[in-house]
Parts: C-alpha cells; structure tokens; sequence
C-alpha cells in the first residue's frame, strides 16, 4: 500500500454531518443550543447548590456534584464542533483534535457508568446499613470513590484512543458522523483492527456490563430491604432516598439499549434515512440523560428542591 496517502498527524477529516440534509441544519442548531444551554444551566445549578449548601455536604449529594460536572463535560467535548459544524459550508477537524475530542467523549462515558455504579453502593449502604453508614461512607472512602472513577474512565480510554491513533489512515478521510465518533474513525482505517474491536468489547464488558451487575445486584437488597419496613410511610421515604437514582440509571441505560439494540433496515432504498436516524440518535443519546439528570433530581429529591429554593431567595435578597 503505498503509504504516502496515510494521514498524518496535519491531515484533517472531514465531518459529513448533515451535509446531505442541507435544510435541517438550522433547525437542529437551534434544538440542539437550546438543549446544550439546558444542560450547562441545570447541571450548574446543581454543582453550585451542593457546593454551597452546608445541608448537601453528604456522600450523596457529592457523586451527584461529580455527575453534573461529568455531565457538562461530556457534552461540552462534542456539542460546540457539532453546532460549529451546523454553520460550516466544510466542516473538518483535525487529526490531534480529533483524537483529543475521541479521548475526552470516550473518557467521560466510562466514567459515568462506574460513578453510577459508586452511587448505587451509597443508596446500598444507606437503606440496608443505616447504622453504619457514616462509618462506611465517611470523606475518607467516598472522595477516592468519586477519584478513582475518573481515573478508570481516563486510563480506558487512554488506551481505546491511543490503540486507534497508531493506525494509518488512507484515502477516504470523511466521517459519516457529526463529530469524531471512535467506531466511524475505525472505519477509515486501511489497517486490521480486530484489536481496537477486542479491547472495546473488553471495555464494553467492564465498563457498561459490571456496573450494571453491581447497579442490579444492589438493587435486590434495597428493593428487599424496603419490602421489610412494616410502614407504608417508611417504605415511600426508604425509596424516595433511590428512586431519583434509579431513574437516571434507567435512562442512561434504556437510550444506550435503544440506540444499539434497535433493528437495522434491511431496505436497501432506505439506507440513506437509516443512517440519518443513527446519526440523530447517537447525537441525541449523548444529549437526553445530561439534560434530564439536574431535572430527575430537582423534581424527585426534596433537599435539592429545598436548596435551589434558597439559592434564589438569597439572590433576590442581594439585589
């Protein structure tokens, strides 16, 4: 192969985006904006109540600061190329970019499902050892909790990101996608990459499979747990501690089930509207949980509710 038509760290890709739907990108801009600034402000709100609030300094409400950052970063590591592009006759990116926005959209992924998966052992720990939880979940444990599912988010994807730059890419540089999208780069690659699909269907089974194991099998003992208390009043409050929760863990797995486990169309004349609607549905995915996490928690959890309440009032106070 002649490897002067490899890219180089200088060649850039091209994003085809909705090149081929000319009059929906306006629309799209607008929606997705409008979703993105939705995210920014409910995500913010809530890192800045549970920062500021001396009432919300619990381990709980501290993996909850952490998802709403995650949360802002996730979408900020893709969102502006996507609106950028939107605007752009050309949209391109960079090889370095590229890699830079794959490690960060990668990296915040992981992270996610190994902090919900933390976050389930809080909710474990509260309803079925109240007693020992300020033992158990104490600053000394929870901080590392939260630190350590960075870590093993960034080092996953250090890896998935570094295996996939070390290829070489020829000819074709278009992106059939509205950012870099590690499986669409893959598929430029004029190289075997049964690696990189190995070590994503490890990370794949690591990352999403046990997380959901863990989020499941704590469940079973919090949903038995709950069953033993003789009050129905003690029951509806064991739960109202989860259900905020296990309504974001519900969501963020249900889009990622319905985003890989719908059926492809077999209808070759349909190919074209196929592959908008899995454009549109990956891009949407990674817009839909963000936006409802801040407003799962503030509608189902009566201290942030409390807490937001305050932060107005003391802003109308001040002015």
């Amino acid at each position: 192969m002649d490897r002067s038509n490899q890219t180089s760290p200088m060649v850039q890709f091209i994003l085809l985006g909705l090149s081929a739907h000319p009059k929906l990108e306006k629309t799209f801009f607008v929606l997705i904006l409008l979703m993105y600034l939705v995210i920014l402000l409910g995500n913010g709100v809530l890192i800045l109540v549970t920062i500021l609030d001396s009432r919300l300094h619990t381990p709980m409400y501290f993996f909850l600061g952490n998802l709403s950052f995650l949360d802002i970063c996730y979408t900020t590591s893709s969102v502006p190329l996507v609106l950028d592009g939107f605007l752009t006759p050309r949209k391109t990116i960079s090889f370095s970019g590229c890699a830079i926005q794959m490690f960060l959209s990668f990296a915040m992924g992981a992270t996610e499902c190994v902090l919900l998966g933390m976050m389930a052992f809080d909710r474990y720990v509260a309803i079925c050892n109240p007693l020992r939880y300020p033992t158990v979940m104490r600053k000394a444990a929870y901080v590392p909790m939260a630190a350590s599912s960075w870590l093993a988010g960034g080092a996953n994807s250090l890896v998935q990101i570094s295996l996939a730059v070390q290829l070489p890419f020829c000819g074709d540089n278009v992106i059939n996608h509205f950012s870099c999208e590690i499986l669409a780069v893959l598929k430029l690659a004029c190289a075997d990459i049964s690696i990189n699909v190995i070590s994503m269907v490890v990370s794949n089974v690591i990352f999403l499979g046990v997380p959901v194991l863990f989020i499941f099998i704590s469940y079973v003992f919090i949903i038995a747990t709950i069953l033993r208390i003789p009050s129905t009043e003690g029951r509806k409050k064991a739960f109202s501690t989860c259900s905020a929760h296990l309504t974001v863990v519900l969501v963020f797995y249900g889009t990622i089930l319905f985003m890989y486990g719908k059926p492809k169309s077999k209808d070759p004349l349909g190919a074209d509207k196929q592959d908008l609607a899995d454009k549109l549905t990956s891009l949407f995915y990674g817009m839909v949980t963000p936006m409802l996490n801040p407003i799962i928690y503030s509608l189902r959890n009566k201290d942030v509710k409390a807490a937001v309440r305050n932060l107005v009032r003391q802003k109308h106070l001040t002015e």
